[in-house]
């Protein structure tokens, strides 16, 4: 995936960028656990310095390094040739989370844990020990969308409610936001508020949502993120709309049926 800054002709105040950041990973604890619903827990991690730590877009993820048996503290990466590299060891099981809070003056990190009935994600953020250690490896980069354009649409599962919770918070008043969340367990609804003027619906099918969804005229921008073959029929509906610009729409794959660790932005072929 490049991440050169987009080209588009709107304001330069408006414009997305993509910017990379420095190579980055670190050991972290557990230091609580939060319930958030039946199906989601809220975990901060502290223990490092993240004085150099960034995300600077709402949808960054970070790789979670979970231990395997035996280690006290998972294998970190280290960047060969530009590329993550683990030296000898058994290398730990990785997955993709969305940064939702973090404090650097404290070093703690917020992250969210959606409770599948099965996983080594879901198992660890269960199970794990208070104190407990695990590694964090990036952002590499990061989606820049202006918190300022006139509208925003976010669409999106369980798995995209942690972006969706942070964008909602950094939105300011004077901006529109629509937001449509499909969750297989209503008891997983929660509080979603926002500066900006909100429109929030709960919905049984996006896509479905998605061909009843006003669009404001003018500026704006379009994410959503999901299950893959879910996020596919969505993005066709989007762009099956006049006046849609893909350039001005995400649309992500953060999981896939029968398949582990599955994360991918979907882009035209």
């Amino acid at each position: 995936m490049s991440l050169s800054p987009e080209v588009s002709a709107v304001p330069d105040a408006w414009r997305v960028e993509r910017v990379r950041h420095a190579f980055a990973a670190r050991h972290m604890q557990l230091l609580s656990r939060e319930v958030v619903s039946p199906g989601c827990l809220r975990l901060t991690l502290g223990g490092a310095d993240l004085s150099t730590f960034r995300s600077d877009g709402f949808d960054d993820h970070v790789k979670v390094l979970f231990p395997v048996d035996g280690q006290e503290r998972p294998l970190l990466p280290r960047l060969v040739d530009g590329r993550p590299h683990f030296d000898a060891g058994e290398r730990p099981v990785a997955r993709d989370f969305t940064p939702l809070v973090w404090n650097a003056s404290k070093g703690t990190l917020v992250l969210e844990f959606a409770l599948h009935e099965w996983g080594p994600a879901a198992e660890w953020a269960r199970n794990a020990p208070m104190g407990q250690w695990l590694g964090i490896a990036g952002p590499r980069g990061s989606m820049v969308v202006p918190a300022d354009l006139p509208w925003h649409c976010l669409l999106g599962d369980a798995s995209a409610l942690p972006a969706i919770e942070r964008r909602l918070a950094e939105l300011p008043a004077g901006t529109t936001v629509t937001v449509r969340v499909q969750l297989a367990d209503a008891a997983d609804r929660r509080p979603l508020a926002s500066a900006a003027r909100l429109d929030l619906q709960w919905v049984d099918d996006l896509a479905r949502a998605a061909r009843d969804l006003h669009l404001p005229e003018g500026d704006g921008f379009i994410w959503a993120a999901g299950e893959h073959g879910d996020m596919a029929a969505l993005r066709r509906e989007l762009l099956a709309r006049p006046g849609v610009n893909p350039r001005r729409m995400r649309i992500s794959a953060y999981w896939k049926r029968g398949m582990a660790a599955h994360h991918e932005e979907l882009v035209e072929n």
